[in-house]
């Protein structure tokens, strides 16, 4: 007896459908990095609103309940985000954590690895992210991308290894398209190597770092408190010198302190900074965004 081929293949054991993982990130370029690696197979979770603040969050309790739920926990670290570890230690939450500054391969920096901060930083106090130590803002070195898109894969395959090969392959083609950025970004960026400019507060080591532009200063060493007078007025002084071309303000920081410090200064006040990619839409594609925005930012002005 002769079987049609749509029998036989009906007379087949069905597939076991893989399961994807239920994954929560924390801010926005990790949300957009594990986009690109789930790809077509799962959206991952972003605890972050738009235009929220990292380094001061509260969760919603709906937002508590999806972090009990999840199987996998991305995030930059608690030198960031010390609020989601007291969280998932407070909700006793069973997901696996990947924290990607810790990861081996990680590009790492301590504040004020380019300029003396030994002096008034303000009142701290009532801030949960102190501006010494570790910088945790390790994103904005695309060469770190690299090294956390191969984990992001490594972990997810870890929990579904039916789609570890479609894992490997989103994060091989993501590799490629951040490299071939991060070239674009350093042959923009080398005109302006040498020319120095003041921002807002203290994020942009990595950035700075990795082309070797020259942060001459920030006018604020941390996120949420004010500076102290000495610090205000060595940034002044900065401004003052001669030698800086362009300031930079930031997203979700007030502006006006620094319009203040460089009013009668020769200093070009320059485009808005996000380095926590907070005013942008969610996605795969912010990551890139946000290195573009930061570099064509810089460049124009300092240009």
């Amino acid at each position: 007896m002769r079987f049609s081929l749509a029998l036989a293949l009906a007379l087949l054991p069905a597939p076991v459908m893989a399961e994807v993982p239920r994954v929560v990130t924390d801010i926005h370029p990790v949300h957009s990095l594990v986009s690109l690696v789930m790809g077509d197979l799962g959206q991952p979770a972003l605890l972050l609103d738009k235009g929220a603040n990292d380094h001061d969050f509260t969760l919603r309790p709906s937002q508590a309940a999806g972090l009990q739920k999840a199987d996998l926990v991305v995030w930059i670290g608690p030198e960031l985000t010390p609020w989601l570890d007291r969280a998932l230690t407070g909700i006793g939450a069973r997901a696996d954590r990947l924290g990607l500054l810790a990861l081996p391969g990680t590009v790492q920096r301590d504040y004020g690895a380019d300029e003396d901060h030994e002096d008034d930083h303000g009142d701290h106090s009532s801030h949960d992210h102190d501006h010494t130590g570790l910088d945790p803002h390790a994103w904005l070195d695309p060469a770190n991308a690299g090294v956390w898109l191969t984990a992001i894969a490594a972990e997810l395959s870890d929990h579904d290894p039916a789609n570890a090969a479609t894992y490997a392959a989103n994060a091989a083609a993501a590799r490629d398209r951040i490299a071939a950025l991060d070239a674009a970004l350093a042959a923009e960026l080398a005109p302006v190597k040498d020319k120095p400019f003041v921002v807002f507060h203290d994020a942009y080591g990595y950035f700075a770092g990795h082309y070797g532009l020259t942060v001459a200063g920030s006018v604020s060493l941390g996120d949420a408190a004010a500076p102290g007078a000495a610090h205000v007025q060595k940034t002044r002084a900065t401004l003052t010198g001669g030698k800086v071309l362009c300031a930079f303000p930031e997203a979700q920081h007030d502006p006006r302190l620094l319009t203040t410090l460089l009013d009668g200064t020769s200093v070009t006040l320059g485009g808005t900074l996000d380095p926590s990619g907070s005013s942008l839409e969610p996605g795969p594609q912010l990551y890139e965004t946000l290195l573009r925005g930061m570099a064509d930012t810089l460049a124009g002005c300092l240009n």
